[in-house]
């Protein structure tokens, strides 16, 4: 612990250190980080305010779009802050907080993801006993438990990392506080805890990625039997879904399921699932969803 009060702040290097480069950078990512609380806080206003909230699927997706403002908020506000300031430093107590709140929202929006995809199975796989599967309480349960297994991830994560003693450089390759880069400066062997790093992170991401992609092979499977508008009706609803895990876990099991070291491409894969994939989810959900299109033109039109 003496040797962490060495280091009271960290240094981001960020994504560039040319001013041009970085003022497109600021204009972009503040629009996408507009975007984002828009489209979700127009999808939570939406669901929350119509019948579909009580449709399993829609309570599920009202949930996603909370973690996707909780999730890109812990970490874009302050890269939109860094552009504009040359010094982009962050105190050691809020890089700790950055790391747990990564992991821990970021786990809990992979978990809702595979209760969507769990929820697409009973619906399509099971369709009359659906009603009977995802009850109000069993929603509940799930959602819970979603929560539990991002706290079950996080706090060892952010036990190991707040032990690590820090006394310089405190220069951290990266636009915000993650697990491999202080691995980096810490002034320890580090071996072990990357390791034990990479199997709690990697294995979570991809045992959840196994899960989710059997899954749909399952539920397209089955819609051989289907109606040809059943099927459509379904593969509009999986491709959505489908779209976002790929957009979501591709850069995460980049970044996450390999040795414990830095590359240059992970300021780029971060950037996919801190901001472009949860800046997309309300496109895919909305564009492609006509119940979900139609409730939001009822609710704002009579507002």
């Amino acid at each position: 612990m003496e040797g962490q009060r060495n280091v009271s702040e960290f240094i981001l290097l960020g994504l560039s250190h040319d001013q041009n480069m970085q003022i497109f950078c600021f204009v972009l990512f503040l629009f996408c980080y507009a975007a984002l609380l828009l489209g979700n806080l127009l999808i939570l206003v939406s669901i929350r305010c119509s019948s579909l909230f009580h449709q399993p699927m829609y309570y599920f997706l009202s949930h996603l779009s909370t973690l996707d403002i909780c999730y890109t908020s812990s970490v874009t506000p302050k890269l939109i802050a860094d552009l504009l300031v040359e010094r982009k430093a962050i105190s050691y107590g809020n890089c700790m907080l950055q790391v747990f709140a990564m992991h821990f929202f970021g786990t809990i929006e992979v978990l809702i993801l595979t209760v969507m995809a769990f929820d697409r199975y009973a619906a399509i796989c099971k369709p009359l006993h659906y009603l009977l599967i995802m009850n109000r309480t069993r929603c509940n349960l799930l959602v819970l438990a979603a929560w539990a297994g991002g706290a079950v991830h996080s706090f060892p994560q952010f036990c190991m990392v707040i032990r690590l003693p820090f006394c310089g450089p405190n220069e951290i390759d990266h636009y915000f506080c993650d697990i491999f880069p202080l691995l980096k400066v810490a002034c320890t062997d580090t071996y072990i805890t990357g390791v034990l790093m990479v199997a709690n992170s990697g294995m979570v991401t991809l045992v959840t990625f196994v899960v989710l992609f059997f899954s749909y092979v399952i539920i397209l499977f089955t819609l051989r039997n289907h109606s040809a508008e059943g099927r459509r009706k379904a593969l509009s609803t999986c491709g959505s879904h489908i779209t976002v895990i790929v957009l979501f876990f591709g850069p995460s099991i980049f970044a996450y399921l390999r040795p414990p070291t830095n590359f240059p491409e992970d300021k780029v894969f971060a950037l996919f699932y801190t901001i472009i994939a949860p800046m997309f989810n309300p496109l895919i959900y909305t564009l492609r969803n006509s119940e979900m299109k139609n409730a939001m033109r009822k609710f704002w039109c009579q507002t």
